[in-house]
This record gives C-alpha cells, sequence and structure tokens, in this order.
C-alpha cells in the first residue's frame, strides 16, 4: 500500500502559473498524508531494529562504497577470532623455541661428553699397549699405593675384631644361661647348695666383666670402621677423581701435540688455540685436585695415628684386665676412654615398635 502511494505521488504534475508559483491541487492532502503515513512507518522500524538489534558480536564491518555488494562484509567476530588466534600461536611459537634451545642445549651437552669419552679411551689404550704416555707423579703413587694396603690390612683387622665380638658376646650369654642354671639347681640340691652357689657368683661376675668387655670391644669396632669405611673411603674417592683428571688431562695433551705436529694453516691454528684452551681447563682441574690429595692424604695420615693410639690402648688394657680377673681396672679403662654402657634389655625393642 505504501509503494503504491508513493508512486501515485511520484506520478503528479505540480502545474506551475504564470508568475512561478505553484497551484493549489485537489489532491494535495493526500500526499501530505502519504507523506505522514510513511514517516509514521519509518519510525516504527528504527524503533524495532534499536529494541531488537544486531548483538556486538555478529555486527559486521562493510568495505567498498555505498550499495556495494556483500562480498566486503566482514563479522567482526572473525577479526576478534583471528586475533586470539595469533596471541595463542605467539605463546606456542615461544613455548617451540624454548623447547628448541632446552634440546640444542642437550645436544651440545652429550656431543662433548662423547668427545671427552673418545679421547679419554684412546688414551687409555695407548698406556695399556705402551703407546702413549702419561704424567707420573713418582712420591705421591707411592702414598696412594701405601694408604691401600694400609686399608686392606685395616678391613681385615675390622673383621676379626666383629668376629671376636660376635664369639665373646656367644661366650658371655652362655656364661649368664649357666650361672642360672647353677643358682637353681643350688636351691633344689639341698647337699651341693654351697657348691651351685660359688659356681653361680662366679659366672654371674664373669659375665658382668664380659659386658664390661664387649663395651669396650664395641667402641673399639665402632672407631675401626669409622676411620676406614669413612675416613679412609673418602680420600680413597678424591684420588679416584684426581686419576681421572690425570687422564683427562694427558688424553688432552697428547691431542694437542698431535695437533701442534701437523700442518698449520688457518683451520688448523683454529683447532690448535681450541686444544689449547681444553689442554689449560684439564691442567688446571688436574692440579687442583692433585693438591686436594696432598692434602687430604697428609690429615689422613695424622688423623689415623690418633686415633689408633687411643683405639690400641684402650683394646690393650680391656683385655688384659679383663683375663687378669681385675674388674675395678675394666671399669677404671671404660671411665678412661668416656664409655658408657648400655643398661641390661636396652637393645630389646619397646612395646610399642613390637606392635
Amino acid at each position: 500500500m505504501t509503494d503504491s502511494i508513493m508512486s501515485k505521488a511520484a506520478t503528479m504534475e505540480i502545474p506551475i502559473n504564470s508568475n512561478g508559483d505553484t497551484g493549489t491541487l485537489p489532491e494535495d492532502d493526500s500526499l501530505e498524508q502519504a507523506a505522514k503515513l510513511q514517516w509514521s512507518l519509518d519510525e516504527k522500524d528504527l524503533q524495532q531494529v534499536m529494541v531488537s538489534g544486531p548483538n556486538l558480536n555478529e555486527t559486521s564491518i562493510v568495505s567498498g562504497g555505498y550499495g556495494g555488494t556483500a562480498e566486503g562484509i566482514i563479522p567482526t567476530s572473525s577479526i576478534k577470532g583471528s586475533s586470539m588466534h595469533h596471541s595463542s600461536s605467539s605463546s606456542s611459537m615461544a613455548a617451540d623455541e624454548a623447547t628448541r634451545g632446552v634440546a640444542v642445549e642437550k645436544l651440545e651437552t652429550v656431543k662433548k661428553w662423547g668427545l671427552n669419552t673418545y679421547k679419554c679411551t684412546k688414551q687409555m689404550i695407548s698406556e695399556r699397549f705402551g703407546r702413549g704416555s702419561r704424567t707420573v707423579d713418582m712420591e705421591l703413587e707411592a702414598q696412594i699405593e701405601v694408604l691401600r694396603d694400609t686399608k686392606r690390612k685395616y678391613e681385615s683387622v675390622l673383621r676379626l675384631a666383629r668376629a671376636l665380638t660376635n664369639h665373646f658376646y656367644n661366650m658371655v650369654q652362655t656364661q649368664h644361661a649357666l650361672g642360672d642354671t647353677f643358682a637353681d639347681l643350688s636351691q633344689k640340691s639341698p647337699e651341693l647348695r654351697d657348691e651351685f652357689g660359688y659356681n653361680a657368683e662366679t659366672q654371674k661376675l664373669l659375665c658382668k666383666n664380659g659386658e664390661t668387655l664387649l663395651g669396650a670391644i664395641n667402641f673399639f669396632v665402632s672407631s675401626i670402621n669409622t676411620l676406614v669405611n669413612k675416613t679412609m673411603e673418602d680420600t680413597l674417592m678424591t684420588i679416584k677423581m684426581y686419576e681421572s683428571s690425570r687422564l683427562e688431562f694427558d688424553a688432552y695433551r697428547s691431542d694437542l701435540e698431535e695437533l701442534s705436529l701437523g700442518p698449520r694453516d688457518a683451520v688448523a691454528m683454529a683447532r690448535i688455540d681450541a686444544a689449547q684452551q681444553q689442554y689449560q681447563i684439564q691442567k688446571d682441574k688436574y692440579e687442583r685436585l692433585r693438591s686436594d690429595v696432598i692434602i687430604k692424604l697428609k690429615f689422613l695420615e695424622e688423623n689415623k695415628v690418633k686415633v689408633m693410639h687411643k683405639q690400641l690402648l684402650l683394646f690393650h688394657n680391656a683385655i688384659s684386665a679383663y683375663f687378669a680377673g681385675n674388674q675395678q681396672q675394666l671399669e677404671q679403662t671404660l671411665k678412661q676412654f668416656n664409655i658408657k654402657l648400655k643398661p641390661p634389655g636396652d637393645d630389646k625393642p619397646s612395646w610399642l615398635e613390637e606392635q
């Protein structure tokens, strides 16, 4: 209806008088009414658009001029999604770069380790077949050999002392059981009460002295074990590191010597400079560990003499007092070396530990 009215209004002729003024037509009123009707319809359409307008996420941007085709319409949601995709791709690229950096670092570490292992293996084989030279410190190697021999002998002393402790512990337990049996028989045999009683008291006294001697021997074993398996072992670990550094030092020294005998072009000189740097690094490491070994050997010898002087004196005095039957001297020996005996039954687990 609106379209018919507008078409009708568009085809009307507007007469003009001789003075150029428009004349009054009978259809002017209908034309004015059509314009008002069109304005009211346009206002309703605008209100409907404002109420049920599109979401901002669905808003479109039109590229091109007015009245262009729909090919240039770009939804804003796609712009938003593309920006999010761009940020996520940037973060993923950063993560990939970090992962790639870690992988390259690991690859370089493995490469250096493989090259170092190859050089050391080559040097070891050359030394074993007598074709390679090795750095020798006669005085230090003699001290190291003495330490290893001393450790083997002290391990033998420790093994025998533990065996003595086990045997003597069994003897003390037997004496304790024998004393209890004698005491029981003295109560049940009136005609031999005195004889069984004397023997029961003797076995109990021997058992008490035996427990005191066991305390001294256990202290001796514990001290020897610390000296052998901790102090000496720590020094030997440093010696192993020193020997490993000596092998690496000789390997890089031989490599530098071989390169020095070759051509002296630009590539060869670059290799010689790199080998010289590695040689200096290995030399510093070797000298540092050599100094550490010398210091530890010195302190180990001083500590060994001090510890063994005390422990051998304790062992001698305790054994002599026990087999001499001198209970007072045996107890005095333990006080001299600050050894405290555990009360009877202290080794048994508590009722809470048994649960």
